[in-house]
């Protein structure tokens, strides 16, 4: 380089040269613009980035408002006695609620120590564990690395809960950083980590369809959450990474690793010893997991009983109903609401129904099963189609117009599925789904009430084995025609309790035409004269039904009926207009046998006669006496609070008939050998349908037995029905004392003319009836002869004590006796008395003898000759061909 003189005077005068002092400034100013700019971004992306957090944070949901509680929990029922039932819950619901005291120290130091080790020293967000994981995801070049917080897990499980939808990585940045602010703002607010805690360690997702770590522990372990050691305590901690992966039932051996790692931190931060370290390592804690599930799957019925299924019914009902949630909160307030349901069930009863339907001897030899059947194919354009077990009958009724979808065995139904499918299929389509399944037929139903209380202690909805959830309940949803069960609900109480007619109440049983001209049949196509409204009850009698309602009228029949609880029935009213335009109602005689438009229910028609059974006050089945929330308040609470339907003398009349019909009539197979019954019978006119509806003073039973398609039941199977009714309230009364039904102040027993009903004179067929004290006939008899003072003594005092006498059709064990109790009682007393009086008028021998003999044998032994063989005085037109009835 040139240091000489000249040269270093150009280098100054090149420094100090206008051009160069202007070049020197122009880059300075460059650089101070580029400068400001810098700044002046920063200052834009800093306000900008305050404004976005702080849009982002005015965004989040309000510290006050929101609820780190879990959001779902099990519901659960108990028995009458308090006994659990079962536990309801949604798939993510399983979840069973404990307090920070009843979780052991050892699990809760064992969660704390794998997933948030400075829990009890941060103020919700881990500074040190966000810096640690930032530093490790760009170390390893993921994002695998996580730094929430309990308290952020806690807020991301019950208040963000739409997590698990994020798409964008700003939508999971916007939940992150609210997430973070209101863990700092939930700490400040509730200042108590156990709190935090207890809400975390009964939310967590523990795997096998478990939530919280009592439900878990239940599952894995088979114990409370409480009385877990410190081995079992590490296995459930273990999970809470990924319950997939670490599920101890599935994968032991990568749980066995996870819980190794929760035992190392546990020692590392001082939560336990090395020498409960070295004691648990090495503890088999798998094999008592599995041995866990064998008891688990011995003790656990996923599928509900009729029970549960009409209970479960009801409670969303009630929920809609009295407390207004939608259908859809009622049903997640029931499996995830963590409700308490006290039903009425009492586990004893529900046992006996449910073994004595279990018993094949309890039913006919010769099974059929039905079909159930439901398609759905997918065709080959992509079109859904879906088809039915009607269908099928349709398809293959082409062959054989009898074809009733009822088969000898489930191999032989199962083959014409198969055969219906192929043909379905031809064109190429493909199965979405399918369901096959077979009952056994005939089928029965029952239920059992107290009726003191309408509370409903079991209901069975089928025989054979229950094997889905809220399928069909013949107990509860299936309407079926009630035959002469009705005769007493719709016809009788309304006579007895409004139009003045007592049990002594006589018509004329007698060729009988409905309006249209069509006749009213009794079962035996025979009829047996002038009948007492006892004598019709006791012996199922149509005529007399139908005409006693011509006389309450049908209308009012109705009226009881929806007094007695039924909701089937047709009114007449828009409501009941068919798709053909027909309206329809059962205001109408038919009513009077049971001939309605769509039928009743058996728990419904068990409801009517526990209200009789009640001194006439009907209770609503009650299945549930309260439900409690998930914080123990009442949510809905039943009571037996009743109407009353008919006056307590009409109910105790009307089972007195009903004593009559059991002890003497159309049920005495139903007789218990260890308690007082009064029932009746019911027989559809095809034997399509068969009741017998019963009740002591303990407990009310109904009974049906049919077949599922409505088909004829055959002769060896009409009468498995009262078997099983026997059996079952046998079994319910065993150990209670016997007593009558207690008759009340308001009913008066008198003697009255068998005949008329009247005051006896000398001459008449005297029984003894029970009358309401303000229906107790005041006028005598004027159809018979008047004898001396010393002769009416003498005939009212022997004719006072007879009683009829049955003589069971061992062809058809329903059949009326009318024929053998108006027989007797007719040829004895009638035949006699006035065999004796006309022969004073008439001829000693016709009246002594033909009257005598005609009325005690040919009315007696053939059935029959309830008014001629003793009116008249000789038995040629009375006897067994007039005489004698069945029910229908």
């Amino acid at each position: 380089m040139n240091y000489g003189k000249k040269s270093v005077s150009k280098k100054r005068n090149s420094l100090i040269s206008r051009t160069a002092m202007m070049g020197k400034r122009a880059h300075v100013s460059l650089i101070r613009v580029l400068f400001v700019v810098l700044i002046t971004i920063c200052v834009v992306i800093g306000c900008t980035g305050i404004g976005a957090f702080r849009g982002i944070i005015d965004n989040a949901p309000d510290v006050n408002d929101i609820d780190i509680s879990p959001l779902g929990y099990a519901t659960f029922l108990y028995d009458g006695d308090g006994n659990q039932l079962r536990k309801l819950t949604a798939p993510s619901s399983n979840r069973l609620p404990v307090s920070i005291d009843q979780i052991p120290v050892d699990l809760q130091h064992a969660v704390v120590a794998i997933e948030d080790e400075r829990f009890y020293e941060h103020n919700g967000i881990d500074v040190r564990g966000i810096l640690r994981a930032f530093v490790k995801n760009l170390s390893s070049g993921n994002l695998s690395e996580g730094a929430s917080t309990i308290t952020q897990q806690l807020l991301k499980n019950n208040v963000f809960t739409n997590w698990t939808q994020e798409s964008t990585w700003l939508e999971r940045f916007t939940r992150k950083i609210q997430e973070q602010y209101l863990a700092v703002e939930i700490e400040k607010k509730i200042n108590d980590k156990n709190v935090i805690l207890e809400n975390y360690l009964n939310t967590i997702n523990l795997g096998a369809g478990t939530y919280g770590v009592q439900a878990a522990a239940r599952k894995y372990f088979n114990k409370d959450v409480w009385d877990l050691n410190l081995s079992e305590c590490t296995t459930l901690a273990g999970i809470t990474q990924n319950p997939t992966k670490y599920n101890p039932i599935e994968h032991p051996d990568a749980n066995a690793k996870r819980r190794k790692e929760v035992l190392d931190h546990m020692i590392d931060q001082g939560y336990i010893t090395q020498e409960q370290y070295d004691q648990v390592i090495n503890a088999d804690v798998y094999s008592e997991i599995q041995a866990a599930q064998v008891l688990n799957e011995e003790t656990d019925n996923t599928v509900y009983s009729y029970f549960e299924d009409e209970l479960i019914d009801q409670v969303i009902n009630d929920l809609m109903n009295i407390k207004g949630y939608t259908r859809t909160q009622a049903q997640n307030l029931v499996y995830s609401g963590g409700l308490s349901i006290y039903t009425t069930q009492d586990a004893s009863i529900q046992k006996i129904l449910d073994e004595e339907y279990a018993d094949p001897s309890n039913y006919p030899d010769y099974v059929q099963y039905a079909l159930d059947y439901a398609l759905t194919v997918q065709n080959p354009d992509g079109e859904e189609i879906n088809y039915s077990k009607e269908m099928l009958r349709l398809y293959f009724q082409n062959e054989d117009p009898e074809f009733d979808l009822l088969f000898d065995s489930q191999e032989e139904g199962q083959s014409y599925v198969d055969r219906y499918k192929e043909a379905v299929l031809a064109d190429g389509g493909t199965v979405v789904a399918e369901r096959v399944s077979f009952a056994p037929q005939p089928q029965s139903s029952m239920s059992v009430i107290d009726q003191h209380t309408g509370y409903v202690k079991a209901i069975i909805g089928g025989r054979g084995e229950k094997t889905a959830s809220l399928t069909l309940n013949r107990a509860t949803d299936t309407t079926r025609q009630p035959g002469s069960t009705f005769k007493v609900l719709s016809t009788y109480a309304p006579a007895l309790n409004e139009k003045g007619m007592t049990l002594a109440t006589t018509f004329e049983d007698e060729p009988y035409n409905y309006p249209d001209g069509s006749p009213v049949n009794n079962a035996s196509k025979s009829y047996g004269g002038t009948t007492t409204i006892r004598q019709a009850i006791q012996n199922s009698i149509n005529v007399v039904a139908v005409k006693c309602l011509e006389e309450v009228t049908p209308e009012l029949g109705l009226q009881y009926l929806d007094n007695f609880g039924f909701t089937t029935l047709a009114h007449g009213t828009e409501a009941d207009r068919d798709a053909d335009g027909t309206v329809w109602t059962d205001a109408n005689l038919p009513m009077a046998l049971g001939g309605l438009t769509h039928g009743v229910t058996n728990i419904e028609l068990c409801a009517a006669y526990a209200a009789i059974a009640n001194n006439g006050n009907y209770i609503e089945p009650i299945y549930y006496t309260k439900i409690l929330d998930h914080n123990g308040n009442v949510l809905i609470e039943k009571n037996s609070a009743g109407r009353s339907v008919i006056k307590e003398s009409t109910a105790w009349l009307l089972t007195s008939a009903m004593e009559d019909v059991v002890n003497k009539g159309t049920g005495t197979a139903c007789q218990l050998d260890n308690m007082t019954v009064a029932g009746k019978t019911g027989t559809t006119d095809a034997y399509n349908d068969l009741w017998f509806v019963g009740y002591t003073p303990y407990y009310t039973c109904a009974v049906w037995s049919g077949f599922d398609n409505n088909e004829k039941l055959p002769e060896d199977a009409r009468n498995f029905h009262k078997n099983l009714w026997k059996k079952v309230m046998t079994r319910i009364h065993e150990g209670l004392p016997d007593k009558d039904f207690d008759m009340p102040a308001s009913v008066e027993k008198i003697s009255i003319c068998e005949e008329t009903g009247l005051l006896p004179r000398a001459g008449c067929p005297v029984i003894t009836e029970y009358f309401d004290i303000g229906d107790v006939p005041t006028d005598y008899c004027d159809q018979h002869f008047y004898e001396s003072d010393d002769t009416m003594e003498e005939h009212t005092t022997e004719e006072a004590t007879f009683e009829l006498s049955p003589t069971p059709d061992p062809n058809n064990p329903d059949a009326d006796n009318t024929g053998d109790n108006t027989g007797d009682n007719t040829g004895d007393n009638t035949g006699d008395n006035t065999g004796d009086n006309t022969g004073d008028n008439t001829g000693d021998n016709t009246g002594d003898n033909t009257g005598d003999n005609t009325g005690d044998n040919t009315g007696g032994d053939d059935g029959g000759g309830d008014n001629t063989g003793g009116d008249d005085g000789g038995g040629d037109t009375g006897g067994g061909d007039d005489g004698g009835s069945a029910e229908e």
